[in-house]
Order: structure tokens, then sequence, then C-alpha cells
């Protein structure tokens, strides 16, 4: 495994970062103050998840005056989708094989 990727396994190993992650996912653009409204933690300890995410990449942010925007960055689960696929292929070949012997003792 990548530094990448153990960076971004890291940042969503943490139940609070993952959730602050899933509300932007469904809810689009948000600042740290509607974050921290939906996260029922401090705004400091949220902005401090959200540096980590960014960190990892996970997140981008857009400065609007004096509020920071935050949306995700898809680009960021890249690792993740890689880590996923060599797995998933790992799998599909055992199941393939386990299927085989299956049909083999229906014989």
């Amino acid at each position: 495994m990548s530094s990448t990727s153990d960076t971004v396994f890291q940042a969503l190993c943490d139940p609070t970062r993952r959730a602050i992650f899933e509300q932007l996912v469904e809810g689009g653009e948000q600042t740290v103050r509607v974050l921290t409204g939906h996260a029922g933690i401090s705004q400091p300890a949220v902005s401090k998840h959200l540096a980590v995410l960014k960190q990892a990449g996970l997140v981008i942010d857009r400065r609007d005056g004096r509020q920071t925007h935050y949306s995700v960055e898809p680009k960021g689960l890249g690792p993740l989708v890689d880590w996923m696929g060599h797995y998933g292929a790992f799998w599909a070949e055992r199941f393939d094989r386990l299927e085989s012997v299956l049909n083999r003792m229906d014989q």
C-alpha cells in the first residue's frame, strides 16, 4: 500500500471524519459553520478534521470573504478505488475457483 493510500485510509478511519466527508458528499459544498451544526462537535474540532481530510486530498476549500467553503475532491478517492480494484480481482478469482469446485461436486 502506498503512502497516499495510507493517508486516505487514516483520514477515513475516524468515524467523525467519515461523517463530515459523507455530509459533504450528500450535501455538496458547505461552510465550516454548517458542518459544525451537523457534526455535534466544536468548530475547532471540525476544522481539525477538515484539515486532515484536505491533507489526504479528499476535500478542497474555497474562500469567500470570511468564510471557507468545503467540498469533496472525487480524485482523492483514487487510491481507495485502486486498492479495492486490486482486491476485487483477487476475490473474483477465488469465487471462480469455488464455482468450479462446486460444479465438479454436482457431477
